[in-house]
């Protein structure tokens, strides 16, 4: 009999038909609700393997409920969603999906970059509300994005193609990681910086680290008062890394010049979020991956990741 793969979102079935011969599907029957928690836990119980999302709490019951579990493949590289500690105890393999998706997330970073510092989106929403009635020599006038300093917090895969783009802009560009990326420093000319002296320096100041206890809320009231007030705050890491009350603070005070945000502390937010008040905000929906060629490679790889483990073979991407 083959293995029971539950699959916890609504995905395309062209993208499991090459896998059908070799599990038993099944699958939360909708695209864009998160399966409910009770479901969850019922379907775990007798699966073999979870393909899930970022949505889901994998947490210590769920392991509890699922005793026939031999791995959980999560569609994200992040899995701050996944009790790890509590995986290994079960003798459960977790994966992720790291590298498939590095190129099209620093590609949206940059674009999320460039579209704060030019106004993009409030300059497209002047003209849907019919605001533009003459030109005027300052209307709508930004921020350069070349030739200025860019300070990445967190250098790795996806840090180092974000830093690639910055120098075909003609950046500086600043780094802090845990630890020193020589071949960044040596191909790209990024100079590793601590934290405090990059938030002095950098016009553009990106988040791109992993959420754990010790990124929880490091952007907070100290880090945004040492920013530059001209500065521009880009988060496409994890919502947790943020004092989102602090950061709105800093913006309405024009204490830093703008933000532009991928992720949020709680997903989804609505339209009655506080940052949502400010025009120097760009928002969008958690979509830094979110190509149809780089979302379909992840489902792939977190399939490749369940073939290989449930045959007995090591795990391809496995979170360690």
């Amino acid at each position: 009999m083959n293995p029971v793969i539950y699959v916890t979102r609504k995905i395309p079935e062209e993208v499991l038909q090459p896998y059908q011969n070799m599990f038993n599907f099944r699958m939360w029957d909708k695209e864009d609700v998160p399966v409910p928690r009770d479901v969850l836990l019922k379907e775990a119980a007798t699966a073999d393997g979870v393909l899930c999302l970022l949505t889901e709490n994998i947490d210590r019951e769920f392991f509890d409920y699922a005793k026939n579990l031999k791995i959980v493949a999560n569609m994200a590289v992040g899995f701050d969603n996944i009790d790890v500690e509590a995986a290994r105890e079960h003798g459960v393999v977790v994966t992720n999906t790291p590298d498939v998706l590095t190129e099209t997330t620093a590609d949206l970073t940059f674009a999320l970059l460039m579209a704060t510092a030019r106004r993009i989106v409030e300059a497209a929403d002047y003209i849907r509300e019919d605001k533009w009635q003459y030109w005027a020599p300052y209307l709508l006038a930004g921020s350069d994005v070349h030739g200025k300093t860019i300070g990445i917090v967190g250098m790795g895969r996806i840090g180092e193609a974000v830093a690639r783009r910055a120098r075909g802009f003609g950046m500086s560009i600043l780094y802090h990681n845990r630890s020193r990326q020589e071949k960044a420093e040596q191909e790209l000319g990024a100079v590793y910086s601590d934290f405090t002296d990059l938030l002095q320096k950098a016009d553009f100041v990106v988040s791109l680290v992993p959420l754990t206890e010790q990124t929880a809320k490091m952007f907070d009231r100290d880090a945004f008062n040492n920013m530059k007030s001209s500065a521009i705050f880009i988060n496409v890491s994890r919502g947790g890394t943020v004092d989102e009350e602090a950061l709105y603070d800093a913006l309405a005070a024009n204490e830093i010049q703008a933000a532009g945000l991928d992720v949020f502390a709680n997903e989804p937010i609505s339209s009655e979020h506080q940052l949502l008040e400010l025009d120097n905000v760009v928002c969008l929906p958690h979509i830094g991956s979110a190509s149809e060629a780089t979302r379909t490679k992840m489902l792939e790889l977190c399939l490749d990741n369940l073939k290989a483990v449930l045959n007995g073979e090591e795990a391809i991407t496995p979170v360690k």
